[in-house]
C-alpha cells in the first residue's frame, strides 16, 4: 500500500525495489492522492492497481482508501519515497507466520541515506539510530514500513483522518492500538532506504509542525508518554538541559559581553563550517551557501577585531581550510589516515586555544558542564554518527541536535496550549 502525491520520481525508485522483492506474493496498491504530475502512470508502469482521488485527501485518507480495495489478511503500509530490501516482504510475512498473537509489525531505515548533503544525512540516520536503540515491544506504528492484520486494521478503524497532511496519523492509530492490549513488534532487521532529501526549513517545519506540536496533544489526550523512540526519558532530559544551557550561555553573555561570545561564536563557526563545506562540494548553487559562510566569517573577524582577539584568527583559518580539503582524501586510504590525525590535532589545537580567551571566573565553567551532560546522554548516539560516517560528521551534528532539543521544548509548549485552547472550544 503506498501512497503518493506528486512524487514520479522517488516512487519509480520505491517500485523498482519492490520488484525485486524475493517474496513475490503480494498485492501492489499505489493510491495516487491528487497528483499533478505523472506518478500514476509510473505506478501502472510497473504493474501496480492504481487509485485515483480527487480532489487530495491526505496520506491518512488514502491509505485507508487503498486498504478499502485491498484483497490479502495483511496490509503492508510503505511510503513512496522508500526503497524496500529485497527480503523486506518476506520478513514481514515469516513475522506475522511465526506468531499468531501479532498484530502489527514495523521496520526502520537503514544507516546509509540515499541524498548525500549533510542535513539528509544527519537526519535520516537520526530516524535509524532511534528505531534501532528502541524497544522490539513497540509502542506505536510507523507507516513508512509497517505491517498490520487486516482485521485489526478494520476493528480499530484505520488511520485518523482528521490529518490532512503527512503528520503524526500512523502514531496516534499504534497509539489506539497499545492502548487495546495490541502487540506491534519492531523488526529491527527490516529495513528500507529513504530517498528523502532535508532542507534546513522543510525539517524544521516537520519537526515542529507536523511532528511535535501534534504529537504532544496525543500525549496529553492520551495520558500516555512511554519511555520509547522520541520520548524517552533521556531525550526529555536533554530538552531541559537545552534550556539550562542556553539560560547560562544569555547570563554570562549579559555579565562578560564580547569576552564571552567571541569564543562561543568563533567555535560554533568551527563547528558549522563542516557542514557548509560538506553540501559546498555537492550544491548546485552555491551563493545560497556562499552567503551564511561570508556572513558568519565575516561577522566573526568583526567581532575578534572590536574585542582585541584577532589572534584567533589564523589558527580558526587553518582549520577551515583542512576542513574544506577533506573531500579530497579517499575515506580509509593512508592519506586519508594523515589528514585525519593532522585535522584532529589542528581542531583540538584552536579549540584549546580558543577556549584558553574565556574569562577567568569559575561561573563561565557552568555552560560547558550543562553541555557536558547533554553530550554524556547522547553520547551513544554521536558514537553512532562517528561509526556510520567519522568524527568530523558527529562534531558537526552536535549544534544541529542541539536545536533538536530546543524546538522541541518549543513543539510541547505550543503543542500543551492548542491542546487546552481546543479542549475549551
Amino acid at each position: 500500500m503506498i501512497p503518493v502525491k506528486n512524487g514520479e520520481r522517488e516512487l519509480d525508485r520505491c517500485l523498482e525495489a519492490l520488484r525485486r522483492s524475493q517474496h513475490q506474493d503480494y498485492e501492489c496498491i499505489v493510491v495516487d492522492d491528487g497528483s499533478s504530475d505523472r506518478s500514476a502512470a509510473v505506478a501502472e508502469r510497473y504493474g501496480a492497481r492504481v487509485i485515483r482521488c480527487r480532489p487530495s485527501l491526505g496520506p491518512a485518507a488514502a491509505r485507508n482508501r487503498g486498504a478499502r480495495e485491498a484483497k490479502g489478511d495483511i496490509l503492508f503500509f510503505i511510503d513512496a519515497d522508500v526503497c524496500v530490501g529485497p527480503d523486506s516482504v518476506g520478513r514481514v510475512a515469516e513475522n506475522f507466520a511465526a506468531d499468531a498473537q501479532l498484530d502489527a509489525v514495523i521496520g526502520s531505515y537503514d544507516d546509509s541515506p540515499e541524498a548525500a548533503d549533510f542535513l539528509s544525512q544527519y537526519k535520516n540516520l537520526m530516524h535509524s539510530f532511534v528505531h534501532q536503540s528502541a524497544q522490539e515491544a513497540a509502542s506505536t506504528f510507523w507507516s513508512g514500513c509497517g505491517a498490520m492484520r487486516r482485521a485489526v486494521f478494520e476493528q480499530y478503524s484505520g488511520f485518523s483522518e482528521d490529518y490532512k497532511r503527512p503528520a503524526i496519523e500512523d502514531i496516534e492509530l499504534g497509539y489506539r492500538l497499545t492502548a487495546g492490549g495490541r502487540k506491534i513488534l519492531l523488526d529491527k532487521g527490516l529495513l528500507v532506504k529513504h530517498l528523502k532529501a532535508w532542507s534546513f526549513w522543510r525539517l524544521l517545519k516537520t519537526d515542529i509542525l507536523d511532528r511535535g506540536i501534534p504529537w504532544t496533544e496525543l500525549i496529553l489526550r492520551d495520558a500516555n508518554m512511554p519511555n520509547d523512540l522520541n520520548v524517552q526519558i533521556s531525550q526529555r532530559i536533554s530538552v531541559a538541559l537545552v534550556y539550562v544551557l542556553l539560560l547560562a550561555v544569555a547570563g554570562m553573555a549579559i555579565h562578560f559581553r564580547g569576552l564571552f561570545l567571541v569564543p562561543v561564536l568563533l567555535l560554533l563557526l568551527l563547528l558549522l563550517s563542516a557542514y557548509w563545506f560538506h553540501d559546498w562540494h555537492l550544491a548546485r548553487n552555491r551563493v545560497r551557501l556562499l552567503v551564511p559562510i561570508a556572513v558568519t566569517v565575516g561577522g566573526s573577524i568583526w567581532l575578534a577585531w572590536q574585542h582585541h582577539m584577532l589572534s584567533l584568527i589564523p589558527p580558526l583559518f587553518v582549520t577551515l581550510a583542512l576542513i574544506f580539503l577533506q573531500h579530497r582524501f579517499l575515506r580509509g586510504s593512508a592519506s586519508w589516515r594523515i589528514y585525519s590525525v593532522v585535522t584532529g590535532l589542528c581542531l583540538a589545537g584552536t579549540i584549546g586555544f580558543i577556549l584558553s580567551f574565556m574569562p577567568n571566573h569559575p561561573m563561565v565553567v557552568l555552560p560547558f558542564v550543562v553541555l557536558l551532560l547533554v553530550l554524556f546522554i547522547n553520547s551513544q548516539f554521536y558514537v553512532f554518527l562517528r561509526g556510520r560516517k567519522s568524527f568530523l560528521f558527529a562534531l558537526t551534528a552536535i549544534p544541529f541536535h542541539l536545536l533538536y532539543h530546543f524546538y522541541n521544548g518549543i513543539s510541547f509548549c505550543a503543542g500543551t496550549i492548542l491542546y487546552w485552547v481546543r479542549r475549551r472550544r
